[in-house]
C-alpha cells in the first residue's frame, strides 16, 4: 500500500474557529492539487491554545467539525486525519482527534490520553481514556497528539500488540524545543519500525512561538521529508510494505523479553 501524504502546517488564529475553518477549507483544497490519499492536520487548529476560553468556542459534540471534516473529505476523496478541536461534552472538554475516510465517514476519534501541565492543559481539558488506533484501506495506524510522543511504553502498545504501520501525530510544539520536537519522532519511528508522519503548527500565540517542522520519517528513521517553520503544506509519498521489509530484517518485536521488564 502506497499513500502520498499532505501535512498542513499553518498558523492558527488564536480563538477564532470561524477564521480557522475558513482557512482550512482554503488549505485543503490546494492541498488536493497534489492528489494525496491523506490529508492531516494539526492540534488545536480551530481555537488554537485559548484554552481560558474553551468553554465559549469549543465545538458541542464535535458535531460542527464533523460534518466539515466529512464534507470536505468526499468532496476532494481524500482520507482526513483531522488533528485535534476541542470536543465540548457534558463530562468537560476533550483535545479530541477525528479521522474521516474518502466516503466520509469517521474511522477513528481519539481524545489526547497524556495532557501537558506545562502549558496549562489539565486546568482546562479532561484526559481521554482510549487507544488512538484507527483504520484506512485497511491499514491499522495509530493517532496521537503532541505530548503523547514522549510516551514511548504507550506507543510501544499500538505496534507490537496491534500491528500499526504508521502514527500519525498532530501537534502544536514550541520552537523553544524543537530539538526534542525531531528527536523524539526519529526515535519513535527507528524503535517501532513504522513510518511516523508528524503535523506541527507554524506562527505564535500570545504565550508561545511554534516550531513548524512539521516531518515525514521512515521505518529507519531516515527524514523523507521536512518543514521549515513557516507556514507550508508538506508532502511525501510512503509505503508500507517497507514496514514489513524493515521488521522481518531486524525482528526487535520477536526479540523482546517483556517479562523482565
Amino acid at each position: 500500500m502506497k499513500w502520498k501524504i499532505a501535512c498542513i502546517q499553518f498558523d492558527i488564529a488564536f480563538g477564532n474557529p470561524e477564521a480557522n475553518k475558513e482557512k482550512i477549507c482554503e488549505l485543503v483544497k490546494e492541498a488536493s492539487k497534489e492528489n494525496p490519499d491523506i490529508i492531516v492536520l494539526p492540534e488545536l487548529w480551530s481555537t488554537g491554545y485559548d484554552l481560558e476560553r474553551l468553554d465559549k468556542i469549543a465545538d458541542a459534540g464535535a458535531f460542527v467539525t464533523t460534518k466539515l471534516l466529512k464534507s470536505i473529505a468526499k468532496e476532494h476523496n481524500v482520507h482526513i486525519v483531522g488533528g485535534s478541536i476541542a470536543k465540548k461534552t457534558n463530562k468537560g472538554i476533550y483535545n479530541t482527534m477525528l479521522t474521516v475516510d474518502n466516503k466520509g465517514q469517521v474511522v477513528g476519534e481519539y481524545s489526547k490520553l497524556h495532557l501537558f501541565r506545562l502549558m496549562d492543559e489539565h486546568l482546562f481539558l479532561q484526559p481521554g481514556k482510549t487507544d488512538g488506533l484507527f483504520e484506512l484501506d485497511g491499514e491499522t495506524c495509530a493517532g496521537l497528539i503532541c505530548y503523547d510522543i514522549r510516551f514511548p511504553e504507550w506507543i510501544r502498545a499500538h505496534t507490537t500488540t496491534k500491528k500499526a504501520k504508521a502514527i500519525f501525530i498532530v501537534a502544536e510544539w514550541p520552537l523553544a524545543r524543537v530539538d526534542h520536537w525531531r528527536t523524539l519522532l526519529i526515535a519513535r519511528a527507528i524503535e517501532n519500525q513504522c513510518y511516523v508522519i508528524a503535523c506541527n503548527r507554524s506562527g505564535a500565540d500570545p504565550k508561545n512561538v511554534f516550531a513548524g517542522h512539521s516531518m515525514i520519517i521512515d521505518p529507519w528513521g531516515d527524514i523523507l521529508s521536512e518543514a521549515g517553520e513557516e507556514a507550508s503544506i508538506l508532502t511525501a509519498t510512503i509505503d508500507l510494505t517497507k514496514v514489513d521489509e524493515v521488521r522481518s530484517r531486524i525482528p526487535i518485536f520477536e526479540d523482546r523479553r517483556p517479562q523482565y521488564y
